[in-house]
């Protein structure tokens, strides 16, 4: 079994790739508290849950955004399988040509799901990750990464919102609102968090065909809410495990 994670700021993701096939996946917070061998009873405890023997583990590649945890978590899965364990960055090889200003600041997951996309749509295509921002990175006709955009995730905009002011109460907006015209506090905030974060993808998303071409596909992974999938205009293929299938791809590219 090959081990793929990823660290978001929000969640870190586990997979685990059996015979080419993702076997499991779950999902555990990003808690910059924990020390390493806290994740690492973590770790194991995913595992055992899923039935998975640390001696069955034969590498593991891993994805950070944040690197606060990236040495921990790899320390920890070192002690739990001793196994090589890849970390997506400068060295590795992708198969995606990156043709930006500095490559490095590349968000490791953003490179991950653009390695998945190629696999699933003909370029061009836009892979959306959300999170607690929202990233969109554009990979042109030929294949190549080209840069994108980085905005407020709606969670976070809510969370501000909410904070900023005396009288707005929180509220579900995994929810499907009943229309733009909210007759109460709670269900006019909840239009406006789901029906303007629509907006901001289809809005965006007209800028990018511009750029891109009209034929510019749209992949999205991460916490993106049925309910602002739904709301948007702009056909977007949601995709669970796209960041998995990334590291899974860049492993078997490495492996050796």
């Amino acid at each position: 079994m090959i081990l793929t994670i990823n660290i978001g700021n929000s969640n870190i993701t586990i997979g685990g790739y059996q015979e080419e096939a993702l076997a499991f996946q779950a999902q555990i917070y990003s808690d910059s508290n924990c020390s390493m061998d806290e994740y690492a009873i973590k770790l194991a405890g995913v595992m055992d849950l899923y039935g998975v023997d640390p001696a069955q583990v034969e590498g593991a590649i891993l994805a950070s955004v944040v690197p606060i945890l990236t040495g921990r978590v790899s320390d920890a899965l070192r002690q739990l399988c001793p196994v090589r364990v890849l970390l997506v960055g400068p060295g590795l090889k992708s198969g995606l040509p990156i043709r930006i200003d500095n490559p490095g600041e590349l968000g490791a997951e953003l490179l991950c799901g653009a390695v998945a996309g190629l696999a699933l749509v003909k370029p061009p295509f836009v892979v959306i990750q959300m999170d607690t921002a929202i990233s969109m990175m554009g990979v042109n006709a030929q294949g190549e990464l080209v840069g994108g955009v980085i905005l407020p995730g709606p969670q976070l905009a809510l969370s501000a919102l909410i904070q900023s002011t005396a009288q707005l109460p929180q509220v579900n907006f995994r929810k499907k609102p009943a229309g733009v015209l909210g007759t109460n506090t709670a269900d006019s905030l909840q239009s406006g968090v789901v029906l303007s974060s629509a907006d901001i993808l289809d809005g965006m998303a007209a800028r990018f065909r511009r750029e891109l071409g009209e034929n510019t596909a749209f992949i999205a992974t991460g916490s993106l809410p049925p309910t602002i999938l739904r709301a948007c205009r702009t056909p977007i293929l949601y995709r669970e495990s796209l960041i998995l299938e990334g590291l899974y791809a860049i492993w078997k590219k490495n492996r050796k």
